[in-house]
């Protein structure tokens, strides 16, 4: 595959720098935020990216920049500009597990034109803190409307949304334009306390969703498309820590859709759901086993060019 044969991505979303912080350990800097982790991913996996979001003009936010010219993506800072980047306490765990604290500022004026584009992504802190929640909700509806591909990654932060019912709210309005859907067992609490994953996933499917995804963190992940539903288990790997997982899960999965020139496809089936979860399994793995959201190349990632 080559990235001028693949299809172009939008990704529209909250860049920040998690500021990890370990017991023994100094506090350490690193480029984060979901929708910038699902760009750098896809990029590295060799999908033409550009990713749009409000990036501060202070050392962290040169950080981010850095970052995000090391693995080839197109970046468009959004207006207005602020001085101070976004950041994220991310508190790790005995057991690999982040927690996380939010200082984030989301109100871009203006987005991209959708249509440009064969996929947009959206999610996160992005897809549900005012004011900048009501433009991304408008982009996916046109681009659902332009006959674009939507995907959509809740991927819920009460830290920093703590109203349950409008975290709820926005995430039926965006899943109601979207084509493919991930979403954690935590985001599924939130979102359908009670609910059963396959019930949950069918329901997006049946409002139209072509691929409905969870990740489970260490037990693996449940994919469904229309009446075909898949469960795999996660890959073996020495955990360092989480971050990233999930993010570099849909990546992956993206990266598969359209290397695979998948998009517009309405069904999956079992086979290839398969292959859809064995790709963000295993990308998921390689983050897990080094520190930070460093998800794949793809040199790392063999099952993507098969």
């Amino acid at each position: 595959m080559s990235g001028a044969g693949a299809a172009p991505v939008l990704i529209v979303g909250e860049a920040l720098i998690d500021l990890t912080r370990r017991a023994g350990d100094d506090e350490v800097a690193r480029p984060g935020g979901s929708p910038l982790n699902v760009a750098v991913g896809l990029s590295r996996l060799d999908v033409p990216v550009t990713f749009a979001s409000q990036l501060g003009d202070d050392e962290r936010g040169e950080l981010l920049r850095d970052h995000l010219d090391a693995s080839d993506v197109d970046v468009r800072s959004l207006p207005p500009h602020h001085g101070d980047t976004s950041t994220a306490i991310a508190d790790i765990g005995a057991d690999g597990h982040a927690t996380y604290a939010f200082d984030v500022t989301w109100n871009p004026s203006e987005l991209p034109d959708a249509a440009a584009f064969d996929l947009v992504h959206v999610g996160s802190i992005g897809a549900a803190l005012a004011p900048g929640a009501d433009a991304v909700l408008t982009l996916a509806a046109a681009a659902a409307s332009h006959q674009v591909a939507v995907s959509f990654d809740p991927n819920v932060r009460l830290g920093i949304t703590a109203d349950a019912d409008d975290v709820v709210r926005r995430f039926d309005a965006i899943a109601g334009h979207a084509t493919f859907c991930r979403l954690s067992d935590e985001d599924a609490t939130v979102l359908r306390p009670g609910v059963a994953p396959e019930v949950l996933l069918s329901e997006l499917c049946t409002s139209g969703v072509a691929l409905a995804m969870m990740t489970f963190g260490s037990q693996g992940a449940l994919l469904v498309s229309g009446d075909a539903q898949v469960q795999l288990a996660s890959k073996p790997t020495e955990l360092v820590d989480t971050i990233g997982a999930g993010d570099s899960f849909t990546a992956a999965v993206l990266a598969g859709l359209c290397v695979r020139g998948w998009l517009g496809r309405h069904r999956f089936d079992v086979a290839d759901l398969r292959w859809l979860g064995e790709l963000g399994t295993t990308a998921a793995a390689i983050v897990c086993s080094r520190p930070g959201a460093d998800p794949p190349w793809l040199t790392e990632l063999p099952l993507l060019q098969e």
